[in-house]
């Protein structure tokens, strides 16, 4: 049977703002659980408001292990004024900039998981340059161009561990969806062309990788 979130914890989710349905959180859930038992860190890169931080953290909880989630809280592309997923309530009033660390430390105070969560407020790339722990999950779902996914991708998934799992979001192969999931699609591809992952499992846009061998993480 597959290892599943709690019910309060299911609730704090779905209560979350965000964007990841019911169906790829519960796949997201038991990969990380599965992950966490490899006694190592799990890393989200792309925090938002915390939605999928809730289920990363409580299986890490149950694990005694800690979740780190990377963003700078300023928002992605698609989520700046004129863009279909802007959200006007995670606009600074004063700066007129987003800011979704506020709502973020909400909702994981909502859901008593502050304790097992390690914020990083920065850059993905930045923070990754200086990034030295292997860690057992690696789930991105930041930025959505092939700039912001490609850094992502070559700036954590070595950080991988032997055993260990890369999770990428928002996976999309067909054209059509070219600025939602054309360039997750592209990341999903070079990791499987790498030679240092293989594919475990396939849910809707989410995919879970598991890190088989040293390949080639990074362009020549």
């Amino acid at each position: 049977m597959a290892v599943e979130p709690g019910p309060d914890v299911l609730d704090a989710f779905e209560a979350a703002k965000g964007f990841m349905p019911v169906k790829e959180g519960l796949a997201l859930y038991a990969a990380a659980a599965e992950a966490a038992a490899l006694g190592l860190p799990l890393l989200e890169v792309g925090t938002y408001c915390g939605r999928s931080t809730i289920l990363l953290a409580d299986a890490a909880r149950a694990a005694g292990v800690s979740v780190i989630t990377v963003d700078h809280h300023r928002g992605s592309e698609e989520q700046q004024p004129g863009w279909d997923y802007h959200d006007p309530a995670t606009v600074d009033p004063e700066l007129g900039r987003m800011d979704t660390l506020p709502t973020f430390r909400r909702t994981l105070h909502r859901a008593g998981l502050e304790d097992h969560v390690i914020a990083v407020v920065g850059r993905s790339p930045q923070v990754a340059a200086v990034w030295r722990t292997p860690v057992g999950l690696v789930f991105i779902d930041g930025g959505h161009t092939d700039e912001h996914a490609n850094a992502d991708y070559e700036g954590w998934a070595p950080h991988v561990a032997e055993g260990g799992l890369l999770v990428i979001h928002d996976v999309f192969p067909d054209p059509v969806d070219e600025w939602t999931g054309q360039a997750p699609y592209r990341i999903y591809l070079r990791a499987l062309e790498s030679g240092a992952f293989t594919e475990v499992s396939a849910t809707d846009s989410l995919r879970v990788l598991r890190r088989t061998g040293a390949g080639s993480l990074r362009r020549d």
